[in-house]
Protein backbone atom coordinates (compact mmCIF):
# COMPACT_ATOMS: atom_id res chain seq x y z
CA UNK A 1 0.00 0.00 0.00
CA UNK A 2 1.33 3.53 -1.25
CA UNK A 3 1.89 6.08 1.91
CA UNK A 4 0.55 9.49 1.07
CA UNK A 5 2.41 12.80 1.42
CA UNK A 6 3.22 14.00 4.86
CA UNK A 7 2.00 17.42 3.87
CA UNK A 8 -1.09 16.27 2.30
CA UNK A 9 -2.09 14.42 5.55
CA UNK A 10 -1.51 17.07 7.38
CA UNK A 11 -2.85 19.28 5.40
CA UNK A 12 -0.55 21.52 5.08
CA UNK A 13 1.92 23.23 2.01
CA UNK A 14 5.85 22.34 1.79
CA UNK A 15 6.40 26.10 3.14
CA UNK A 16 4.26 25.29 6.19
CA UNK A 17 6.11 26.89 9.91
CA UNK A 18 6.41 24.81 13.00
CA UNK A 19 4.25 26.50 14.54
CA UNK A 20 1.40 26.37 12.24
CA UNK A 21 2.62 22.48 11.49
CA UNK A 22 1.91 22.09 15.21
CA UNK A 23 -1.21 23.88 14.76
CA UNK A 24 -2.41 21.70 11.82
CA UNK A 25 -0.90 18.28 13.89
CA UNK A 26 -3.46 19.06 16.88
CA UNK A 27 -6.65 19.85 14.31
CA UNK A 28 -5.86 16.19 12.83
CA UNK A 29 -5.05 14.63 15.99
CA UNK A 30 -8.10 15.68 17.90
CA UNK A 31 -10.05 14.84 14.36
CA UNK A 32 -8.61 11.14 14.13
CA UNK A 33 -8.37 10.38 17.90
CA UNK A 34 -10.28 6.67 18.43
CA UNK A 35 -11.81 8.38 21.23
CA UNK A 36 -13.84 10.65 19.82
CA UNK A 37 -14.09 9.73 16.28
CA UNK A 38 -15.66 6.00 15.82
CA UNK A 39 -14.89 5.14 12.42
CA UNK A 40 -13.16 2.16 11.67
CA UNK A 41 -10.30 3.49 10.18
CA UNK A 42 -9.61 6.47 12.96
CA UNK A 43 -7.21 4.41 14.82
CA UNK A 44 -5.05 3.62 11.04
CA UNK A 45 -4.83 7.82 10.43
CA UNK A 46 -4.58 8.53 13.47
CA UNK A 47 -1.07 7.07 13.75
CA UNK A 48 -0.37 7.82 9.90
CA UNK A 49 -1.01 11.76 11.03
CA UNK A 50 1.46 10.72 13.83
CA UNK A 51 3.87 8.83 11.52
CA UNK A 52 3.63 12.63 9.72
CA UNK A 53 4.18 15.35 12.36
CA UNK A 54 7.17 13.12 13.35
CA UNK A 55 9.24 13.51 10.42
CA UNK A 56 8.10 17.49 9.68
CA UNK A 57 8.31 18.49 12.99
CA UNK A 58 12.54 17.50 12.80
CA UNK A 59 14.06 19.85 10.48
CA UNK A 60 16.80 16.81 9.91
CA UNK A 61 13.93 14.21 8.88
CA UNK A 62 12.11 17.09 7.06
CA UNK A 63 15.08 17.79 4.66
CA UNK A 64 15.64 13.92 4.14
CA UNK A 65 12.08 13.62 3.13
CA UNK A 66 11.73 17.02 1.11
CA UNK A 67 14.67 15.29 -1.00
CA UNK A 68 14.05 11.67 -0.88
CA UNK A 69 10.25 11.20 -0.17
CA UNK A 70 8.98 7.86 2.74
CA UNK A 71 12.59 6.18 1.12
CA UNK A 72 14.70 8.70 2.87
CA UNK A 73 12.96 8.43 6.68
CA UNK A 74 11.45 5.15 6.43
CA UNK A 75 13.97 3.13 8.05
CA UNK A 76 12.80 1.05 10.92
CA UNK A 77 9.49 3.02 10.17
CA UNK A 78 6.91 1.24 12.47
CA UNK A 79 3.48 1.76 14.24
CA UNK A 80 5.01 3.88 17.42
CA UNK A 81 5.90 7.40 18.00
CA UNK A 82 9.38 7.19 16.41
CA UNK A 83 10.94 8.05 19.14
CA UNK A 84 9.45 11.18 20.06
CA UNK A 85 8.50 13.30 22.49
CA UNK A 86 4.86 12.06 23.58
CA UNK A 87 4.65 14.80 26.75
CA UNK A 88 5.67 17.30 23.72
CA UNK A 89 3.82 16.23 20.92
CA UNK A 90 0.77 15.59 23.12
CA UNK A 91 0.74 17.93 25.77
CA UNK A 92 -1.54 20.61 24.17
CA UNK A 93 -4.04 18.42 22.94
CA UNK A 94 -4.71 16.55 26.27
CA UNK A 95 -7.20 19.39 27.72
CA UNK A 96 -9.10 19.92 24.43
CA UNK A 97 -9.51 16.12 23.82
CA UNK A 98 -10.22 15.01 27.67
CA UNK A 99 -11.47 18.63 28.67
CA UNK A 100 -8.08 18.75 31.37
CA UNK A 101 -4.80 19.45 31.04
CA UNK A 102 -1.86 16.38 30.24
CA UNK A 103 0.49 18.98 32.66
CA UNK A 104 -0.06 21.16 35.36
CA UNK A 105 1.19 24.86 34.40
CA UNK A 106 1.55 27.24 36.89
CA UNK A 107 -0.60 30.51 36.01
CA UNK A 108 -0.24 34.20 36.23
CA UNK A 109 -2.09 35.91 38.55
CA UNK A 110 -4.35 38.36 37.24
CA UNK A 111 -2.87 42.12 36.52
CA UNK A 112 -5.22 45.04 38.96
CA UNK A 113 -5.55 48.05 37.40
CA UNK A 114 -6.16 51.21 39.90
CA UNK A 115 -7.17 54.49 38.77
CA UNK A 116 -5.39 57.40 40.87
CA UNK A 117 -6.27 61.28 40.41
CA UNK A 118 -3.36 63.55 40.58
CA UNK A 119 -3.12 67.33 40.02
CA UNK A 120 -1.01 68.69 37.20
CA UNK A 121 1.96 70.17 39.94
CA UNK A 122 2.08 66.79 41.20
CA UNK A 123 2.19 64.67 37.84
CA UNK A 124 5.16 67.53 37.21
CA UNK A 125 7.07 67.16 40.58
CA UNK A 126 5.68 63.78 42.08
CA UNK A 127 3.76 62.65 44.74
CA UNK A 128 3.26 59.80 46.96
CA UNK A 129 -0.22 58.27 46.55
CA UNK A 130 -2.04 55.84 48.91
CA UNK A 131 -3.95 52.90 47.05
CA UNK A 132 -5.86 50.18 48.28
CA UNK A 133 -5.67 46.69 46.46
CA UNK A 134 -8.00 43.99 47.34
CA UNK A 135 -5.71 40.10 48.29
CA UNK A 136 -5.78 37.10 49.52
CA UNK A 137 -3.78 36.71 52.94
CA UNK A 138 -3.51 33.46 54.86
CA UNK A 139 -6.46 33.30 57.03
CA UNK A 140 -5.49 34.36 60.76
CA UNK A 141 -8.06 32.39 62.47
CA UNK A 142 -6.87 28.53 61.58
CA UNK A 143 -3.30 29.74 60.81
CA UNK A 144 -3.88 29.12 56.88
CA UNK A 145 -4.54 25.33 57.82
CA UNK A 146 -8.71 25.75 56.58
CA UNK A 147 -9.44 23.73 59.37
CA UNK A 148 -11.71 24.91 62.76
CA UNK A 149 -9.59 22.59 65.12
CA UNK A 150 -6.80 22.64 62.73
CA UNK A 151 -6.63 18.63 61.68
CA UNK A 152 -6.82 17.00 58.18
CA UNK A 153 -7.39 13.86 57.08
CA UNK A 154 -5.76 12.41 53.89
CA UNK A 155 -7.98 12.24 50.96
CA UNK A 156 -9.52 8.74 50.62
CA UNK A 157 -9.22 8.91 46.61
CA UNK A 158 -5.64 10.26 45.79
CA UNK A 159 -4.05 8.78 49.20
CA UNK A 160 -2.80 12.67 49.69
CA UNK A 161 -1.41 12.84 46.40
CA UNK A 162 -3.22 15.59 45.22
CA UNK A 163 -3.61 13.89 41.58
CA UNK A 164 -4.95 10.82 40.35
CA UNK A 165 -4.53 9.07 37.03
CA UNK A 166 -7.39 8.74 34.67
CA UNK A 167 -7.30 6.10 31.80
CA UNK A 168 -8.65 7.59 28.77
CA UNK A 169 -8.70 4.56 25.79
CA UNK A 170 -5.09 4.28 24.65
CA UNK A 171 -3.55 6.77 27.31
CA UNK A 172 -2.81 7.45 30.91
CA UNK A 173 -3.87 11.41 31.82
CA UNK A 174 -2.89 12.70 35.26
CA UNK A 175 -4.96 15.26 36.89
CA UNK A 176 -6.04 17.19 40.01
CA UNK A 177 -8.08 15.08 41.95
CA UNK A 178 -11.88 15.97 41.79
CA UNK A 179 -12.08 15.39 45.82
CA UNK A 180 -9.52 17.88 47.39
CA UNK A 181 -8.54 19.79 44.40
CA UNK A 182 -4.81 18.79 44.48
CA UNK A 183 -4.54 19.66 48.16
CA UNK A 184 -4.43 15.83 48.70
CA UNK A 185 -5.67 16.41 52.32
CA UNK A 186 -9.72 16.33 53.44
CA UNK A 187 -10.80 19.18 56.26
CA UNK A 188 -13.92 17.49 57.99
CA UNK A 189 -14.50 20.47 60.12
CA UNK A 190 -13.75 23.60 58.19
CA UNK A 191 -12.57 27.14 59.34
CA UNK A 192 -15.84 29.85 59.57
CA UNK A 193 -13.45 32.59 58.63
CA UNK A 194 -12.37 31.27 54.97
CA UNK A 195 -14.50 28.27 54.67
CA UNK A 196 -11.89 25.97 54.57
CA UNK A 197 -9.65 27.43 52.10
CA UNK A 198 -7.06 29.02 54.58
CA UNK A 199 -7.21 32.38 52.86
CA UNK A 200 -9.08 35.32 53.28
CA UNK A 201 -9.63 38.29 51.20
CA UNK A 202 -8.91 41.47 52.35
CA UNK A 203 -7.54 45.23 51.49
CA UNK A 204 -4.12 45.74 51.83
CA UNK A 205 -2.90 49.58 51.62
CA UNK A 206 0.40 51.01 49.97
CA UNK A 207 2.22 53.80 48.93
CA UNK A 208 2.99 54.72 45.51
Amino acid sequence: MSQRDYYEVLGVTRTVSKIELKKAFKRKAMKYHPDRNPDEDAHEKFKEVNRAYDVLRDDNKRARYDQFGHEGVNQGAGGGFHGADVGDIFGDIFGDIFGGGARQRQQRGSDIQIEVSVELEEAVFGVSKEIKIPTMTSCTFCDGSGSKDGKSSTCSTCHGQGQVRMQQGIFSVQQACPHCHGKGKKIDNPCNHCGGEGRRRETKTLNV
